[in-house]
């Protein structure tokens, strides 16, 4: 019998044998992951190595850092943009969106203010050229109507389209193109060309190429008083070179040129941003492209719609500009063009695909 006063009695037990017992004394965690292969365990003051795909992340996270703080530069210059009038607004059709399908119009407006404008030329200004973009998602449609066509404009006589533009602003420019060209058509978007700052937009992307067909003279206008030359080939315009070239009037080195030349160049330039857009160069100006592109245009558009429409444009927009074909130049009253019913429905169904 034990005795109670005594330490109390224990009983000894054997233990298995650990299998991991022979690591111990040889290593600790980071001696096993060196046996089985794995890299070790860096030290407290000991810097990670380089390795391409470290680099390649870092690139990676720098490249989207700089994309977005362009986006959020484009919807604040968006943002704080003045839109078009309340009678171009109302003009406007609610159908449609840019991904199911819209009607933008885009007009450039030969306003006599701005340091390439002629300032020599009076009285209110006209649509310098018109066109009229169908945008879905992943697809943009482009129809240029020739300034000089013959239309009936609302509440006024018929004559040129683009002088609705001086009887009426944007708004009756909208009503004007819809019955011009009929067939259902319907303008639900409209953006108005700053020719102010549209120089500076091409510049922020370092110029545009554009190959031109027929060498150019033209005498003075706007405020190239020694006119403007050109020769024929590719060249690269700054944005004052390109306005120019989008504008040119009169050209005594190709006489027979008419409106519709005229508004094949404005296409090319248009069809170069995109292209320039994309060069390596121009990236590194992004935020300042993003900040130049809204202050270029007078939209009903704000932020998120017009992102959408310059990124449709961006990659949808290198495809040829269709020209709306007069039946006859200069043949209309007041030297008019022409343009029959056949041709504007067929130019319709194109540009709705």
């Amino acid at each position: 019998m034990n005795d109670p006063k005594g330490p109390p009695e224990y009983k000894v037990y054997r233990s298995r044998r650990n299998p991991l017992g022979g690591l111990r004394g040889r290593g600790d965690l980071s001696s096993l992951r060196r046996r089985l292969g794995r890299r070790r365990e860096r030290g407290p003051r000991e810097r990670r190595q380089l390795s391409p795909g470290r680099v390649l992340a870092w690139l990676a996270a720098a490249l989207a850092a700089w994309l977005l703080l362009s986006l959020v530069v484009f919807l604040l210059s968006a943002q704080v943009e003045k839109g078009v009038s309340d009678k171009a607004e109302k003009s406007l059709s609610s159908r449609g969106n840019l991904l199911s399908g819209s009607n933008v119009l885009i007009l450039g407006s030969d306003a006599r203010t701005g340091e390439s404008i002629d300032k020599s030329q009076q009285g209110p200004s006209r649509a310098d050229s018109i066109m009229v973009v169908h945008v879905a998602f992943g697809s943009v449609r482009k129809l240029s109507i020739p300034r000089d066509s013959y239309a009936q404009i609302p509440g006024h006589d018929a004559q040129k389209i683009n002088a609705s533009y001086a009887l009426g602003g944007a708004g009756l420019t909208v009503q004007t193109v819809e019955g011009f060209l009929g067939n259902g058509v319907r303008i639900n978007h409209i953006v108005e060309v700053d020719f102010e700052d549209f120089p500076r937009l091409i510049d922020a992307l370092g110029g545009v190429t554009v190959n031109n067909r027929t060498k150019i003279c033209s005498p003075g206008f706007d405020n190239y008083w020694k006119g403007y030359k050109l020769s024929r080939g590719k060249h690269k315009l700054s944005g004052k070179q390109a306005l120019g070239y989008s504008r040119v009037r009169k050209n005594p080195c190709a006489p027979n040129e008419n409106d519709i030349d005229r508004t094949r160049r404005q296409q090319e330039v248009l069809a170069a941003m995109p292209r320039a857009l994309f060069r390596p160069t121009t990236f590194i100006k992004y935020p300042l492209v993003a900040w130049r592109a809204p202050k270029a245009l007078k939209t009903d558009m704000k932020g998120p719609a017009l992102l959408a429409l310059f990124a449709d444009m961006a990659t949808g927009g290198t495809a040829d500009t269709d020209v709306l074909e007069p039946s006859c130049l200069d043949c209309g009253p007041g030297g008019t063009l022409m343009v029959s019913d056949g041709a504007k429905a067929d130019a319709v169904r194109k540009l709705g695909g």
